[in-house]
């Protein structure tokens, strides 16, 4: 029995679903295969992911390749109750409320397992950790594929300790994910966050991004786009070095602190930025997270830091410091792109969410042979998506001769 906020909102979220459907080609082609060929025939699937119109049509093709779906929201505030109710109205069963409580969103982590789960589609590793918590239950799992850079970390880490009891596929890992939905649709739907919380200009803003990983990249190119003067942070070497090369300055966070207008992480580590950058910043300075969890910026020391704190427009807490400075937190800290807008643009979960399909659908063909570790995706599954999407583009390659093949492999 699905719980959600109000299943009579379900007309408004079918049409948002509607809208997606008609810019996710390659998706939308899977569908029809998965029809024909049902492959999760009497499969359960258990799925935690944002809750927005283009997850939800990916719980809909998984749906209409025959599987059972279990559907909960990843983080509160990305649940959107239009969506979650046009869901449940098409026989999935969905738990997932915006806004709430974690103890709320803790159950219906708990809920989406509480069946015999066959396949696992996860989006930064909660369920992965929760279904670890019972070992014969999780040992009953045939696999699952994660979405995220941070649920990745995590998994690699409990399978480096001998701790993972099913092989995953890191979707996140795949070329047509990292390349596409990391770089470009991160790139374009933080910015989107941002601007829809703010309602301010970013060309002539100094921006200081945290990390230079593929997101980090977007983001520090689009706000190059806007006019911004960028400046990047990094605790690697070599993407540091990438970041100078890409024409950024590159600096510590410390020295970054009192210089920029607006602050972005997405590293998917915790405390980039803490008490002792806070006491540096600008008055009304903006502060927002990209990366999966709100760990990056230190919202638990902002508050003991301020003297107060108040709404400042939709999404914007101001936290007032002793000196009067205003220090302005979007989305309680929470992935900006979710939370405070539609997160990424359909063309691009297009990508993503047919590298989530496949996967799943590898893993049920191939489970008995899998090692319990995380699985990159096939290349020739990275490699058809990327094709399909080409040919829906109308857009047309060349292909080496048969002499040209000769002369590479002499």
């Amino acid at each position: 029995m699905s719980k959600i906020k109000d299943i009579n909102l379900y007309k408004q979220g079918d049409q948002k679903i509607e809208w997606v459907k008609k810019y996710m080609p390659v998706l939308a082609g899977i569908e029809q295969d998965f029809i024909k060929e049902q492959p999760f025939k009497n499969i359960k699937i258990a799925m935690a992911i944002h809750l927005e119109a283009k997850t939800a049509y990916l719980a809909k093709v998984l749906h209409a390749g025959g599987a059972t779906m279990y559907v909960a929201g990843s983080n509160p505030l990305s649940t959107q109750d239009d969506v979650v109710a046009a869901l449940a109205k098409s026989g999935i069963e969905v738990y997932a409320k915006h806004g709430c409580t974690d103890k709320e969103y803790d159950e219906y982590i708990e809920d989406v397992l509480s069946p015999d789960i066959d396949l696992i589609l996860d989006d930064g590793g909660d369920l992965t950790a929760e279904i670890h918590k019972d070992e014969e239950k999780a040992k009953r799992v045939f696999g699952g594929a994660e979405e995220t850079t941070t649920g990745i970390i995590r998994l690699k880490a409990r399978a480096k300790a001998g701790k993972l009891l099913y092989p995953v596929m890191s979707v996140n890992d795949a070329n047509c994910k990292s390349l596409f939905d990391n770089r470009y649709g991160t790139g374009q739907s933080s910015w989107e966050g941002v601007m829809r919380a703010s309602n301010l200009v970013i060309a002539g803003k100094c921006v200081v991004v945290g990390g230079y990983g593929w997101c980090s990249r977007g983001i520090a190119a689009k706000a190059a786009g806007l006019g911004a003067r960028v400046i990047v942070t990094e605790v690697n070497a070599i993407k540091a070095l990438e970041a100078v090369m890409d024409g950024f300055d590159v600096m510590s966070m410390d020295d970054a602190a009192p210089l920029g207008d607006i602050f972005i992480t997405a590293t998917g580590c915790i405390d980039v930025v803490t008490t002792r950058h806070f006491k540096k910043m600008k008055d009304g300075v903006l502060l927002a997270n990209a990366g999966h969890f709100d760990v990056e910026v230190r919202v638990s020391e902002l508050e003991k830091l301020s003297v107060s704190k108040k709404e400042m427009r939709n999404n914007i807490i101001g936290y007032v410091q002793e000196d009067g400075r205003i220090l302005n937190l979007i989305a309680e800290g929470r992935l900006v792109n979710l939370a405070a807008a539609d997160g990424h643009p359909a063309e691009i979960m297009d990508l993503s969410f047919a590298l989530q399909a496949l996967s799943l659908k590898y893993v049920l063909e191939n489970y008995k042979t899998l090692k319990n570790d995380v699985i990159d995706v096939p290349y020739d599954i990275d490699y058809m998506v990327a094709e399909r999407k080409l040919k829906a583009m109308d857009k047309k390659m060349d292909y080496l001769s048969k002499e040209q093949i000769e002369y590479l492999n002499s």
